[in-house]
């Protein structure tokens, strides 16, 4: 037997905190830094709480079963006992863990690759802090090594009461005589979905199940996934098709025609359907946000949930509060009230909620005809995979030092007439298109997102930058 300490093993292994909890290499994970992590977690919320239980839950990565039984047999060890809710969607987490009051620890990586993975922390009123993150990483706690095995018996608390949370706000005939594809691959949530929509009277027809990870990322959704929208709205003759990234904590909906909706645009719909009055989001979003008029403040932050969490301490003055991100990620920061219904807030990303929330505004109506009372800003992203986060932040200081000179490499048909550096780099043209380009802080990639007055333009100017960078690099 030997004794580890937390934040020696954590800042030998690799893995760094990026927009959304710890993430890095599956091989990295071992089960010392499992144990670490789940240690310096402890030890932070016990700073202000007494901790006696913790939430514990997975996704359906093939390393996820072993990495939980790692964090649960140090909780054990510490005289922490573990409620174990298995595979099940982030947001499910959070909701059961913020109900019981109780921390939790979900292990994801969301839409990166499988051969990657993650843990992402909650304290009882929900995700940690930027704060927090740097307090866990300077935590040096001693923990005996070896730990011993456990056993993990799984309960259905988790799914029931995230199902519950919606069966309670909506109304039970919300989907009746709708046709709605579920596109399962291997979502986190995709045995709560079907029987949900089921309940709210929706046919379901199940899509796409998959027994290998499938890492679905809502910003940049494949061609092959485009393509089999179209061709499931058509054969099956759907309504709207659901789906989630891995962790089922951002949505990916598509209308009658098989058109996916961009995330912000869904959470801008999904927004003004539950009659939020004020928001917060990441300064990649959509510029329709302000532009439809829906909303008395939008404020603007950084990428990544935290920081869209950190945003509302600005809206403290409205009773109606959300935000969102690109990807579709819904957080609810207010309860909201409608008769003798109650919605509870629930500040983390959420895919199911703004789902439900655009079938209730369409009202039986065709999804795309949502669109038409929106401005007509259209955005696009994608990412360079295999791009070094050193080698994309030299990129985008040496560009910041001489933006003209970086504009005209980048060939753009138009001048450039402010920089916003607020995460990144983001470009607003004279002819109000926007490129904005940012590495990512969960791989080694490099996204660029762009936006403009039509959907074609969007996607040829993402496209475009994109290869004037891979040249430049």
């Amino acid at each position: 037997m030997t004794t580890l300490v937390s934040n020696k093993v954590i800042g030998g292994s690799g893995i760094q905190f990026g927009t959304s909890g710890a993430r890095g290499l599956v091989v990295d994970f071992t089960p010392e830094v499992c144990a670490a992590f789940s240690l310096a977690f402890l030890r932070v919320v016990q700073q202000s709480s007494s901790v006696e239980r913790m939430a514990l839950a997975i996704d359906n990565r093939p390393s996820s079963p072993e990495m939980a039984a790692h964090c649960a047999a140090l909780l054990q060890q510490q005289g922490i006992a573990v409620d174990y809710y298995g595979v099940v969607p982030t947001p499910a987490l959070a909701y059961a863990a913020m109900q019981q009051k109780v921390p939790a620890i979900m292990v994801t990586g969301s839409h990166i690759p499988f051969d990657r993975n993650g843990l992402k922390f909650y304290r009882p009123e929900g995700e940690i802090t930027k704060q927090d993150e740097l307090a866990m990483l300077s935590q040096a706690a001693e923990f005996s090594w070896p730990l011993p095995p456990v056993s993990l018996a799984v309960s259905g608390y988790a799914a029931s009461a995230y199902q519950q949370r919606y069966l309670q706000w909506f109304a039970a005939d919300l989907a009746k005589n709708l046709r709605v594809g579920v596109y399962e691959h291997s979502s986190a949530g995709r045995d709560i979905y079907a029987p949900l929509l089921q309940q709210f009277g929706a046919t379901v027809i199940a899509l796409g199940r998959s027994d290998s990870f499938v890492p679905i990322d809502t910003e940049a959704v494949s061609a092959e996934d485009e393509a089999r929208a179209r061709q499931w709205a058509k054969q099956h003759q759907l309504d709207m098709i659901f789906s989630t990234d891995g962790d089922g904590d951002r949505p990916l909906v598509a209308d009658e025609k098989g058109q996916w909706f961009r995330g912000d645009i869904l959470c801008l719909l999904a927004a003004k359907a539950l009659g939020v009055e004020a928001l917060a989001v990441p300064v990649s979003c959509n510029t329709a946000i302000e532009g439809c008029g829906a909303f008395s403040q939008v404020t603007r932050t950084k990428i990544g949930s935290p920081y869209v969490i950190a945003g509302f301490e600005q809206l403290t003055n409205y009773r109606k509060v959300a935000g969102f991100e690109a990807n579709g990620g819904f957080l609810l920061a207010s309860d909201l009230q409608a008769a003798e219904r109650l919605l509870k807030a629930l500040p983390t990303r959420d895919a199911l909620l703004p789902f439900l929330a655009i079938v209730q505004l369409a009202q039986g109506k065709p999804l795309s005809l949502l669109l038409n009372e929106l401005p007509q800003r259209f955005t696009a992203s994608d990412r360079i995979t295999n791009f070094a986060t050193e080698k994309s932040k030299a990129l985008l200081v040496d560009a910041q030092a001489n933006i003209d000179g970086f504009a005209a490499r980048l060939q753009l048909n138009s001048p450039v007439v402010s920089v916003d550096t607020t995460d990144g780099l983001r470009l607003i043209l004279e002819n109000a298109d926007i490129v904005h380009l940012r590495p990512s802080g969960n791989a080694p990639e490099l996204r660029c997102y762009a936006e403009s007055d039509s959907n074609e333009k969007a996607r040829s100017l993402v496209q475009h930058v994109l290869c004037c960078v891979s040249s430049l690099a």
